[in-house]
């Protein structure tokens, strides 16, 4: 039997969910998030935007057609210099990254194993901000701002500064660990004159439930309010 899905947020026109790491967007060998979540709330619900498979955390399900053609145009309208929805994700990685804070950019394209690659021509680029933050000797913590919605945009970003996300076997071979250590945990966005911000921290996860990582709680508790 499934596990119940938990929920974040709700509103008239939609649910915050969380969705747990390992579950598949769309059904796969069993029910994906999307029927999963169907089921539980007994209704039609419609996908706005997605997570990898290893990625867990918030996602935005509508509960209309006309909800996410809204959702929908919010998204198409985000750009380097104006957010509409704001998403933010925590990820974890053993190596120190080339620089500390700034952009990633860069186009990419596939690479081998169903992987990508960034490169430095910047025609239809990905574009990311990050800070980060040392949790302890050998880890690094990073908080992220994806400005485009690029599949593995995040987990490439990283390995592009030498800080492949820790347990991302695909992106670090030699990287194991009890899970990919990607969560999407913050979002915020306006929603017909409602501000909606939504934080929702990592519920599993050893390095995600280590006290020194619980340390970075109050520094990026509100993660909109930094200077991005």
């Amino acid at each position: 039997m499934a596990e119940t899905l938990k929920i974040a947020f709700e509103h008239t026109d939609f649910i915050i969910f969380e969705k747990p790491a390992g579950l598949s967007f769309h059904s796969e060998d069993g029910p994906g998030f999307v029927v999963q979540a169907q089921t539980q709330m007994q209704q039609m619900l419609y996908s706005v935007h997605r997570l990898d498979k290893v990625t867990s955390g918030l996602i935005i399900l509508a509960k209309s057609k006309e909800a996410a053609a809204k959702f929908t145009e919010l998204f198409t309208q985000n750009s380097e210099n104006e957010k509409h929805i704001e998403k933010f994700y925590l990820a974890l990685s053993r190596h120190k990254p080339k620089k500390k804070q700034g952009w990633i950019k860069g186009d990419m394209v596939k690479a081998r194993r169903g992987a990508y690659k960034l490169l430095t021509s910047k025609v239809n680029p990905a574009v990311t901000r990050f800070y980060s933050h040392s949790v302890k000797p050998g880890l690094r913590a990073f908080l992220l701002k994806p400005y485009t919605g690029k599949t593995h945009q995040l987990r490439v970003a990283l390995k592009s500064l030498g800080a492949p996300i820790l347990g991302d076997v695909l992106y670090a071979d030699s990287d194991s660990s009890d899970r990919v250590y990607l969560h999407a945990f913050a979002l915020k966005f306006n929603w017909q004159g409602d501000n909606i911000e939504v934080v929702n921290w990592p519920k599993n996860g050893m390095q995600y439930m280590s006290e020194e990582f619980k340390l970075l709680y109050s520094q990026w508790k509100a993660p909109w309010q930094y200077d991005w």
